[in-house]
């Protein structure tokens, strides 16, 4: 009789559009909350258990999604962290985030989401190699296998690193399913930041920003524009919206016309280092091909998107344009270094790997995963690669209708990454056509400093909602390589400053 009870009474929770909670207890303060159309019964972060368990949180609105969520011990012990798995697809599919809060003020700061590329990448290497509040250790000295990392982005914001799409690093589906384009996966990003926004209303009308790098210069102008979008439906019913004010993107591929015109000129120029490293031969080869290269991705890929000739192309100029320097044995991600470890040229990989596997870490974290832990998925980034995504949709077009809509852009750049280099970048912002175009090319290029008594660490240009800077000395990952720096942009970035 007590399991009918509780079947109906779940059953008519859901049918008042509340959420329905997996904990044995069921939160005192909320227990004659009454829910309006549209709504979801609110709560308070904080009010989750340090536990094994996960609470369920679901929306009337993405009947096939739901979030688990539980407190946890993980990485920053001076905040209040949380771990979970966004259920999609009824529940076939699971994606797997960590939150942080503020370090400085977790009721009044911004939210952050953080991505990393690939695609098939996991926001892990984002979390314990760059920007997270804590880093892996590489001495094997620390008692928990990480060390306090004073320059994390959690100081002043409230901050998600988020495992998608579906088969990332220790998101799975029970049955193998996979996104495979971006388009698909914009769809899971709004239906999550839905669902946590107006479940924990401490955070509701908070200004988010969605960050990351390299694919996510692909992926975040696309998922930015579906929450855009999705707001218009919201305000016209009444219902809440996302509070989206900014895209931050670290050395994307988001215009693929310039990014060959780009590794020309690390290799062959002195964009990147005073003395070019290629061989002359190598670049009078490049310098021939770049114009055919260019011409044949224009016509096939932007102008008029034909899947086979895109590829031919692509083909091509992979070909003529960047043997060469995988010839070289050298970092692709930072020119100034050889490549270490595996395919990703980093030791600190293989050490996030082995700790993420630990059976004490997948407990901490809650992972229900039945896969190892992988950096980047090959199947993942595989059907990416079928659905030629990357081609598909010339993606600046999104970064000029965000702008329009207000929404701020911050393109940064490292300037040692080949694989999305900051020439590329650089190029591709100043031919952006957006209303501000004019404004910004007519701008002059400054240097830009961490303090008044430091010397200056790159250069940046603004006008109205555009940004762009680079970072002098950072390869593909800036937070990485310049702490420092990073957190000094994104602190101005959040505080809506100059930099």
């Amino acid at each position: 009789m007590l399991m009918r009870l509780l079947s109906l009474c779940a059953t008519f929770t859901a049918l008042k559009g509340a959420v329905a909670f997996s904990q044995e207890t069921f939160p005192a303060s909320y227990a004659n909350y009454r829910v309006p159309n549209h709504a979801v019964t609110p709560m308070h972060l904080s009010s989750l258990n340090a536990s094994e368990q996960f609470t369920t949180l679901e929306h009337p609105r993405f009947p096939n999604h739901r979030v688990r969520v539980k407190q946890s011990d993980f990485c920053d012990p001076t905040v209040n962290v949380y771990t979970g798995y966004l259920d999609v697809d009824q529940g076939a599919k699971h994606m797997f985030f960590y939150f942080f809060e503020s370090r400085r003020s977790p009721e009044k700061d911004d939210v952050m989401m953080w991505i990393n590329g690939g695609p098939g990448c996991s926001s892990s290497m984002g979390l314990l190699m760059e920007l997270g509040p804590c880093s892996i250790d590489m001495s094997g000295l620390s008692a928990n296998g990480t060390t306090w990392n004073p320059y994390g982005w959690n100081e002043e914001a409230n901050i998600f690193f988020l495992d998608q799409p579906v088969g990332v690093g220790f998101s799975y589906a029970d049955f193998g399913e996979t996104v495979e384009t971006t388009e698909d996966a914009a769809k899971n990003i709004h239906a999550f930041i839905t669902i946590f926004f107006e479940t924990f209303p401490q955070f509701s009308g908070r200004p988010l920003h969605l960050s990351g790098e390299s694919y996510g210069g692909r992926y975040l102008p696309v998922f930015a524009s579906e929450i855009i979008d999705q707001n218009q439906y919201a305000q016209a019913e009444g219902r809440p919206t996302i509070n989206l004010v900014s895209v931050l993107i670290g050395n994307g591929i988001t215009d693929i016309s310039t990014l060959y015109a780009g590794r020309y000129e690390i290799e062959c120029g002195t964009a990147a280092l005073e003395v070019p490293f290629q061989s002359i031969s190598t670049c009078v080869r490049m310098k021939q091909a770049l114009p055919r290269c260019e011409n044949a991705m224009q016509r096939a890929c932007v102008d008029t998107f034909d899947a086979m000739d895109c590829n031919a192309a692509v083909l091509f100029c992979e070909s003529e344009l960047s043997t060469g320097y995988w010839a070289s044995g050298r970092n692709v991600y930072d020119i100034s270094k050889m490549c270490l470890g595996d395919s990703l040229c980093y030791l600190e990989n293989t050490a996030i790997k082995n700790y993420l596997d630990l059976p004490s870490t997948r407990t901490l974290l809650g992972v229900e995963s039945p896969n190892n832990f992988s950096a980047c998925s090959s199947t993942v980034g595989q059907s990416f690669r079928a659905h030629m995504d990357k081609y598909a949709a010339p993606t600046q077009f999104y970064i000029s209708a965000l702008l329009t809509r207000g929404v701020r852009v911050l393109i940064y750049a490292g300037t040692y990454d080949w694989q999305c280099n900051w020439v590329a970048n650089k190029l591709w912002v100043e031919k952006l056509e957006w209303s501000g175009q004019e404004e910004f090319n007519g701008r002059p290029w400054r240097n830009w400093n961490v303090s008044a008594e430091d010397g200056a660490v790159g250069i940046t240009k603004s006008a109205g909602l555009l940004t762009f800077a680079s970072i002098w000395a950072a390869g593909h990952m800036v937070p990485h390589d310049k702490p420092v720096e990073s957190l000094a942009m994104v602190s101005r970035w959040l505080a809506e400053k100059p930099l």
